[in-house]
């Protein structure tokens, strides 16, 4: 399902921030009964090396919020030089299909190499339970690898994919301790596809704020989470990302690469993604929109609008 194109620029993506951080060379340690005191989401997310790295963009966002009725979250930080943009940064929301990155993250820190290349079955029922499933419906009779339904849960958002792997990692549950274990204490894993796209906003299940998922995937590309193979193969994915065209990389400047995985679902529109400018130090940034209509619909338009506010801030 890969391409040496996609290989090379999950490299190309990756090297830049390897050398931020000389951490993360050896292969991660087991899962531990207690979460280990590695640096939190927030103080990974916020590390400005010297006055005046935050950069405010909150009147352009304001206009959007306005525009399209919605509430906005952002969290972007440049590791290479401290440099951010927040925006209700500690405000939840609903991740959506978003998680599926840290869920094929914590299958590859959990599951060696060899065992990814297990073949795996389900039925067509748990296709139909899990809804969007465009590349395990089509495989019911001959089962996939462990490592191919990684790939298709980031590439393809395929919730049957999704599904399996959490099973493999402990379900919801065994997500939410790695996430812990991360520094993570504020993202709330609670349930698999499609139910975690159901959220109530007067409970922490299944949401985030945009500083956690910025500090979880800073922590993934820069920190010891998982060792450089699996960091490059996991930026392969997201630079293959087929769901979020419309989104980050809509609005990200010319020449500029963009790695992500987007969700979606009801009023909730989400994109988190690694961006490259040319010759440029990488940025993390995620987004996490919500009209504030519950019955109206997403548009990738305002994740795609946000992307240029906060990327522009980033080129000045």
């Amino acid at each position: 399902m890969r391409s040496i194109h996609s290989r090379r620029t999950a490299i190309a993506l990756l090297a830049p921030l390897i050398a931020v951080s000389a951490v993360g060379c050896g292969s991660p340690a087991p899962l531990p009964a207690e979460p280990s005191p590695v640096q939190s989401p927030s103080a990974v997310s916020t590390d400005i090396p010297s006055p005046g790295a935050a950069m405010d963009v909150s009147r352009e966002l304001q206009r959007l919020e306005t525009e399209y009725d919605a509430t906005i979250g952002v969290s972007a930080g440049e590791p290479a030089t401290g440099r951010s943009v927040a925006y209700r940064p500690d405000t939840r929301f609903g991740y959506a299909s978003t998680i599926k990155l840290f869920v094929a993250a914590e299958f590859l820190r959990r599951v060696p190499a060899d065992d990814r290349k297990d073949v795996v079955t389900w039925s067509a029922g748990d296709v139909k339970a899990a809804g969007y499933s465009p590349v395990t419906a089509d495989h019911v009779s001959t089962g996939l690898s462990l490592e191919n339904l990684a790939e298709a849960a980031v590439r393809e958002s395929d919730n049957t994919a999704t599904n399996v792997l959490l099973d493999r990692i402990g379900g919801p549950g065994g997500l939410d301790a790695a996430l812990a274990q991360w520094g993570d204490d504020t993202t709330h894993v609670a349930r698999a596809e499609p139910a975690l796209n159901e959220v109530d906003l007067g409970r922490t299940d299944d949401t985030t704020t945009p500083a956690a998922f910025t500090g979880n995937l800073t922590q993934l590309l820069n920190g010891p989470i998982l060792p450089p193979d699996d960091r490059a193969l996991l930026l392969e994915w997201m630079s293959g990302n087929a769901t979020g065209d419309a989104l980050i990389r809509a609005g990200a400047p010319a020449g500029w690469t963009v790695a992500d995985k987007s969700g979606g679902a009801g009023p909730m529109r989400n994109d988190i993604a690694v961006v490259t400018p040319p010759g440029g130090d990488p940025l993390v940034l995620t987004v996490l929109t919500r009209r504030n209509d519950a019955s109206a619909a997403y548009d990738d338009a305002l994740v795609a609008e946000v992307a240029a506010v906060v990327l522009s801030a980033f080129a000045d």
